[in-house]
């Protein structure tokens, strides 16, 4: 008897499937997606409505191969790739390849891993969504003409390997934008006053000077924090109003993804990335002891504060059996979403809340847990009763001319507080006892505090906060975020540094050469309009074609424009308001094989080079080269001395004997990098390989010899070879989905080996 086929999107679901469908399904897996656009040309016929020329991926032939011999043996076929646009574009995908006479394909969603879960997707089959697909057929199409037909500009004006994308370059120009604004903020001098104050008993307490005759107290400078202390020396203090409420607070919604993301990024130190997989493990399911794995959270790619009716109400029934009726409700609280798109899937929930992180924290990996505790607690806490506060304000006027304020609250009754507090920063501040007094009271003055401030600038973003950024303008979907912040650093537009971006040398000049070209394509409005016109075509409201068409009738003329009026910086170069100290003519920053740097523009005549540096305000300054002479040591090859030079990656030392003798060395040997127990794999080198640290602080792998040997990896450099093509290494890789693995480093290798 022939069994129906299940086809799932990771092989990670199979084993947890298998332990609540049995025998009566054959289950497989398309290991993410099996068909895209081709890797080397556009793959899309913009004169034939935008047609995609899709092709099978290179590496899924086993897995096409597999699926083709299970359905042989099926007359049904369940698609069950995740409940999103990509998976749904698996699915038709997966359609197109395996369809054959009289195989019927049924669509169904896990929203969660969980008995209840697979057996109301399976008792609830659903027709493949032609709209979720055109919607991922669009972004994918639009993606590929930006990224297909910009890119190759960038290698031409500015050096391979660049990217742009629709929605990268807007993140790019987000973190370039904030940096200018802080070199070009100027700090404002304020002063504030305090005073340290005694009512009948102890503790003392500190009150704020808020208003100067009636207005808003503003002090500028030091002369004027000087007159109002003169006028307050021997002033008497009297409370004059106590203001006294209380107010109920509600807890914040369950999860969704942009939210988790920040909440991790910000209480667990995660990076957008490292959630995603890890709240992925969460979904697809965990061995807790019961005989099998089990789907621990439900969907979490979502933009939804959704959740199912019986699921609010285990809430109440967990929350009245272990805390007390008094922190249940008496009725469950849900939540609104702003549209039907982001009401497709649930918030990010436990899939039971009698799963406590309490009982399976021995089951977890200590990632694993943390998240799992964060979501927990996010969803219980959002059934919880209300918080109750006791705020009182007290009023203290010191002379007619001055009033003083200080505030505190109490709480009368914690409810979700106890479980989950929204405001962290609170935890961390000085709660003041404030006095219980009357109005009238005369207060002792133990001492008057001037304080002298200057005005900050805006921050630099952080990852919760450029994914909080992105969210509030509409750019991109929470399934994006995390691969648009990798992919921003992994091109080396923009460094993580002490948790904060902060655009690299190279990120400004592509900004600032895509957003002369492209000013559409950069824009924040423009860019968040394109995903509400996505969401238009997923409902049906908007056919993709329309939107192709209209998109790249602008597109195109920007793209021709480009062509002829973008700056080579491999040519002219980015104009600087710097002169040569050579000839006196102007220098601008170029870009080499080996990086930026800073060219005279009277070359032939002039060939002056230099490094530069920017400093806190983004001024520009030229590095003098270093030039020493003095021997260092004895050229271990010639004999010769060997004296220390100064290249494009810093200081080096170089034989004398050149050009007979073209021998180098690194200026501080293996001190400059962490040997990372590897030889080098270019033939004929005797180098190690180390772990460095480029200019703005982002990990690399190069050769112990440079710069006699160039080897240099952003992946790290494995001593095994590729069975496959007989690669000297391989490189350490991680993914969402596959965890960590062994990849050929040989772009047309696809040997990937799972750790």
């Amino acid at each position: 008897m022939t069994k129906p086929l299940i086809i799932v999107e990771s092989p990670t679901k199979i084993k947890t499937l298998k332990k609540y469908v049995g025998n009566e399904f054959n289950i497989a897996a398309s290991a993410g997606h099996i068909r895209d656009l081709p890797i080397n040309t556009l793959g899309i016929d913009i004169e034939k409505k935008f047609k995609g020329n899709y092709v099978n991926i290179k590496d899924k032939s086993k897995i096409i191969a597999n699926l083709k011999k299970l359905a042989k043996d099926a007359k049904e076929i369940y698609l069950a790739p995740d409940p999103d646009r990509e998976g749904e574009a698996i699915a038709f995908h997966i359609m197109d390849i395996l369809k054959q006479k009289n195989l019927i394909f049924h669509r169904i969603l896990f929203h969660e891993l969980t008995k209840k879960g697979i057996q109301e997707a399976l008792a609830q089959p659903l027709k493949p969504d032609s709209n979720k697909y055109d919607a991922q057929q669009a972004r994918r199409k639009l993606d590929r003409l930006v990224g297909y037909q910009i890119s190759p500009l960038l290698w031409q004006k500015i050096q391979r390997g660049l990217s742009a994308g629709r929605v990268q370059s807007v993140a790019v120009k987000i973190i370039c934008d904030r940096e200018r604004h802080i070199w070009k903020f100027v700090p404002e001098e304020f002063w504030t006053i305090t005073a340290e104050l005694l009512a009948n008993f102890p503790p003392n307490f500190n009150a704020d000077l808020i208003k100067i005759n009636n207005k808003k107290a503003k002090i500028e400078n030091q002369t004027q924090a000087s007159n109002i202390l003169k006028d307050l020396e021997n002033a008497q203090f009297v409370i004059h109003e106590i203001k006294a409420k209380t107010i109920k607070r509600n807890p914040a919604p369950p999860f969704i993804t942009s939210k988790l993301q920040q909440d991790a990024i910000n209480r667990l130190r995660f990076s957008a990335r490292k959630t995603m997989i890890v709240a992925q493990q969460l979904y697809e399911g965990v061995e807790i002891g019961t005989g099998g794995p089990e789907g621990l959270i439900t969907y979490m790619r979502t933009d939804s504060t959704r959740i199912a009716a019986d699921a609010a109400n285990e809430a109440q029934k967990y929350i009245s059996q272990t805390m007390g009726n008094e922190f249940a409700l008496s009725k469950p609280r849900f939540f609104k979403n702003k549209n039907k798109v982001q009401d497709a899937h649930e918030a990010i929930r436990p899939t039971s809340v009698f799963h406590s992180p309490k009982l399976l924290k021995n089951f977890l990996t200590p990632d694993q847990f943390n998240l799992y505790d964060l979501i927990w607690k996010r969803f219980v806490a959002s059934q919880m009763a209300q918080a109750i506060i006791d705020q009182k304000t007290i009023l203290i006027q010191a002379t007619d001319k001055y009033l003083f304020s200080v505030s505190g609250s109490t709480i009368r009754f914690p409810g979700f507080m106890n479980l989950y507090s929204q405001d962290q920063e609170s935890k961390d501040k000085d709660i003041q006892a404030l006095p219980d007094a009357k109005v009238g009271t005369a207060l002792k003055t133990i001492e008057i505090i001037p304080k002298q401030h200057f005005t900050k600038p805006l921050p630099r973003f952080s990852e919760a906060s450029l994914v909080k950024e992105l969210e509030k303008n509409g750019i991109g979907r929470p399934s994006t975020y995390a691969s648009i912040l990798s992919v921003i650093q992994d091109k080396g537009y923009v460094d993580l540094v002490k948790r904060y971006f902060i655009p690299s040398e190279l990120g400004f000049i592509v900004n600032d050469l895509l957003a002369a070209s492209f000013p559409k394509i950069l824009n924040i409005s423009f860019t968040a309009q394109m995903e509400t016109n996505l969401d238009n075509v997923e409902t049906g409201n908007l056919e993709e074609v329309q939107l192709l068409t209209d998109f790249y009738a602008s597109f195109k003329k920007s793209l021709e424009k480009a062509n002829h009026d973008m700056i080579s910086v491999k040519g002219v170069g980015v104009d600087t308001d710097l002169n040569c100290p050579s000839c006196g003519k102007q220098v601008n920053i170029k870009i080499g094989k080996n990086g930026h740097f800073l060219a005279c523009t009277g070359y032939p005549d002039c060939s002056f080079t230099s490094n530069y540096l920017r400093d806190e305000k983004g001024n520009l300054s030229i590095v003098e080269k270093i030039i020493d002479n003095t021997k260092v040591k004895d050229c271990i090859k010639c004999g010769n001395p060997m004296v220390q030079k100064e290249g494009r990656f810093g200081l080096f030392l170089a034989c004398t004997g050149y050009p007979e003798c073209k021998h180098t060395e690194s200026v501080n040997g293996e001190q400059n990098g962490k040997n990372i127990g590897v030889n080098c794999p270019q033939t004929d080198c005797s180098g190690t390989i180390l772990e460095r640290k480029s200019k703005r602080g982002k990990i690399f792998f190069g050769c112990s010899n440079y710069p006699n040997c160039t080897f240099a990896s952003w992946d790290k450099p494995v001593d095994k070879s590729c069975p496959d093509c007989n690669s000297a290494y391989l490189v350490e890789k991680e993914t969402k989905r596959d965890g960590k693995s062994l990849k050929c480093p040989e772009k047309d290798c696809g040997f990937k080996e799972h750790q």
